[in-house]
């Protein structure tokens, strides 16, 4: 069974996590992701919404979570509301779950059909002491709304028909459970982690001149499936000679050269938890002798940034000490001198013209997990550590990323194992 079987006493946890967060007196609801369509009669492949999953682990559509911690009957304090499954529907769209299925994947023993959500969100909001509805949406802080949610429209029909409720944001509640990932979740991360690793070493036999980005995507992919993966955990970057000096360059459509190098940002998803790997790797099979200076540039800023990460360091200060490191490594490569810093302002620092990206951001769930990025660092929060340098006028960039977790003395580097030395690269691709 591909991703195998994920015990429901994360979810059980997860929510009851949530209970402690939430005011009483109140009503939580979550929705599934719809179902988003191409064009024509088509539709992507669907991608369950990540809070509906963090607390029931349920990966279908039109499903409905609603928690009423002050509900006089116990049983009925949490509901999960899903399709009935129905001959037609069989035929076409194939299995879907049944109550006894569903509340053994979520640990939730009141599942009922989604026919009755409205009869049943009447009765917990028009109880007497239902003062407040939690709402969901997507507050992340990079995200660019641009199409309507299930949730969106939610909360337009719960304000237009409940107009005298109070209304709370349930977001800023999921980013504060979501940041501080339990065992369960950091032992899947990890097997992504496991997953996105074979990949990389069938690549690195893989890669020689001649072979287009799209074979060696192709490449990846065969590997995470057949090792249980569902997929990519987001878009792959294959990038080749100048397209490494582009961030998020996902065309994967060249030819690579001898002499190139090809910087791979990729990462398997497994049990809906996202890997986040980054190798910058020689087409040839040898980094010349400036590949090899600049990428142990990066590794070593990737290193040292090993050591500041911690429970004690805010991310937005630690990106700052980061900072630090890089201009010491650019004034090595001879990239920047003392006269650029010298005349530098703020916001327009010399080693901008080098490295113009963040150095990490939360993993979990989403590629970009949810969180603070102001706060302190939380114990058992996942991390990516992701340093550049990209010199456009040499033609090239090198990215190297690892994931790490956060623990009272420093971080736990999930891919410590994985490739990242210039001989261990060169090795395996020449072996």
């Amino acid at each position: 069974m591909r991703n195998g079987k994920i015990k429901n006493t994360l979810f059980i946890t997860n929510r009851k996590r949530l209970r402690k967060l939430i005011k009483p007196d109140s009503v939580a609801v979550f929705n599934s992701n719809d179902i988003m369509p191409t064009s024509a009669d088509g539709t992507y492949p669907f991608k369950q919404n990540s809070d509906m999953f963090y607390l029931t682990g349920i990966n279908q559509e039109e499903s409905i979570l609603m928690i009423c911690p002050h509900f006089p009957d116990k049983r009925y304090q949490e509901i999960l509301f899903i399709r009935q499954p129905n001959e037609n529907l069989e035929k076409w769209e194939g299995h879907k779950l049944t109550t006894q299925e569903a509340t053994k994947i979520s640990g939730i023993s009141a599942v009922l059909w989604l026919s009755d959500f409205d009869k049943w969100f009447h009765h917990l909001v028009s109880l007497i002491n239902t003062k407040r509805v939690y709402l969901n949406s997507n507050e992340h802080y990079r995200a660019e709304i641009k199409v309507q949610s299930k949730d969106a429209r939610f909360i337009n029909w719960c304000k237009s028909k409940y107009p005298l409720h109070k209304y709370e944001r349930v977001a800023p509640l999921m980013a504060k459970l979501r940041s501080v990932k339990q065992k369960e979740e950091i032992k899947l991360i990890q097997k992504a982690v496991q997953i996105t690793e074979k990949g990389l070493l069938r690549v690195l036999k893989f890669v020689k001149p001649g072979v287009a980005e799209f074979e060696i995507e192709a490449e990846f992919i065969h590997e995470f499936i057949r090792n249980g993966s569902r997929g990519f955990g987001y878009s792959p970057i294959i990038a080749s000679g100048k397209n490494n000096t582009v961030l998020h360059y996902v065309e994967n459509n060249q030819v690579c050269r001898n002499g190139d190098l090809l910087l791979l940002d990729v990462g398997a998803e497994y049990g809906n938890y996202c890997a986040d790997l980054t190798r910058t790797i020689p087409v040839g099979g040898r980094y010349s002798e400036r590949q090899k200076e600049v990428y142990n540039s990066v590794l070593r800023i990737l290193k040292e940034s090993k050591k500041i990460m911690g429970t004690g360091i805010a991310y937005f200060d630690f990106h700052k000490e980061v900072e630090k490191l890089m201009e010491r490594e650019l004034l090595k490569l001879k990239l920047i001198d003392k006269t650029d810093i010298k005349n530098q302002t703020v916001g327009n620092e010399a080693f901008r013209r080098y490295y113009y990206h963040g150095t990490s951001h939360m993993l979990g769930l989403d590629v970009h997990d949810v969180g603070s990025m102001h706060h302190k660092m939380l114990l058992d929060s996942v991390w990516t550590i992701e340093p550049g340098i990209y010199i456009a006028e040499e033609g090239f960039g090198i990215r190297i990323e690892n994931d790490v977790v956060i623990k009272k003395n420093g971080v736990v580097d999930l891919m410590e194992k994985t490739p990242i030395e210039v001989d261990e690269i060169e090795e395996l691709m020449n072996s």
